[in-house]
């Protein structure tokens, strides 16, 4: 496995820290806590969709591209990203924003949807809550080649093989950093949403001989839909990047009991959750994801699932904007 031979740009000069989080460890009375702290990583406000667009806008400027299409809820943290690496690369940038539960007139302009424009978003597109978002990234794209330019489609939240990389990455800067720092990680646990995080971090470990266990809390997704989307992907990243052997299906395991009503909607856990680690820590989380994830962690630690003595890392992947378009929930 060599990434090496792969097209990628570096957002981020070093690797991000792991941190110990004593307090928070404390006022669960579980295992010790350390957070991968990818909130910190390169380009707008950060998160875990930078290590997947290094080597996605790589590829696309590989590929002649001038104009990076992708696609995402309006709140969208890699919408964000994207736009943000176009702009370093001086790339045009379409964005295809699926409509919330609420009517336009409902839409708050801040978060990310503020972001947007403050980064010069010059073509925002937004389509009906349910729509095809591939669909409807085809069609903007067409577009683009009839006007005489080159597109580049991003799928939602970078997770094809290529973005995935950034993870199989990540996978090998955990190793370095655990034995720099002497840390034999217990477990590993991430947000599992569109997948490409989770399965990169399956594959990475996979290909340094790695053992650690990957544990995917869902934020949208049943148990097995989301299993069988992340087994999918690390079958493709694994061929992807040249690992020779077979990355069992039971390395996969996501646990759905934290989507609560649905995607993007609130729980009461997520709420103490960001809030409890806010308090304990001053770390940001978002409602969306790492909210819901990290409650999740809290509940797997409360209910036994660790043992004391155990060394739990969380990638903490962003998205700390959308807190300011769900302040409501916090007051």
């Amino acid at each position: 496995m060599n990434l090496a031979k792969f097209p990628r740009k570096k957002y981020t000069e070093s690797y991000t820290p792991i941190e110990k989080l004593n307090n928070f460890s404390e006022a669960l009375g579980g295992p010790t806590i350390y957070f991968k702290r990818d909130d910190l990583l390169g380009l707008t406000a950060g998160g875990n969709k930078t290590r997947k667009l290094e080597f996605l806008v790589a590829d696309a400027q590989e590929n002649g591209a001038d104009t990076l299409i992708t696609a995402g809820g309006i709140q969208s943290n890699h919408c964000r990203l994207t736009l943000a690496a176009a702009v370093k690369e001086k790339m045009k940038c379409i964005l295809v924003l699926e409509e919330g539960l609420e009517p336009e007139e409902k839409r708050d302009f801040n978060g990310n949807y503020f972001l947007y424009h403050l980064l010069g978003a010059e073509n925002v597109i937004v389509v009906p809550n349910g729509a095809d978002l591939m669909e409807e990234m085809h069609k903007v794209a067409k577009e683009v080649s009839e006007k005489g330019n080159t597109p580049y489609v991003i799928p939602v939240g970078g997770s094809n093989p290529t973005g995935a990389m950034g993870y199989v990455a990540c996978a090998q800067e955990i190793m370095a950093q655990s034995f720099e720092q002497g840390i034999d990680f217990s477990s590993v646990v991430c947000v599992s949403g569109s997948g490409g995080m989770h399965a990169g971090l399956i594959t990475g470990f996979s290909g340094t001989q790695s053992q650690i266990p990957v544990i995917g809390i869902n934020v949208s997704r049943g148990k097995a839909e989301q299993e069988e989307k992340v087994a999918k992907l690390v079958d493709e990243t694994s061929a992807h990047v040249g690992i020779p052997n077979f990355i069992s299906r039971d390395a996969v395991t996501c646990f759905d009991e934290y989507v609560g009503p649905g995607y993007a909607l609130p729980t009461p856990e997520m709420v103490e959750a960001v809030q409890l680690l806010a308090k304990t820590e001053g770390i940001l989380l978002d409602p969306v994801y790492t909210g819901k994830a990290v409650a999740g962690l809290i509940d797997l630690i409360r209910k036994g699932k660790f043992n004391k003595e155990d060394n739990i890392l969380f990638v903490h992947s962003g998205g700390s904007p959308a807190l300011y378009a769900n302040t409501s929930l916090f007051a």
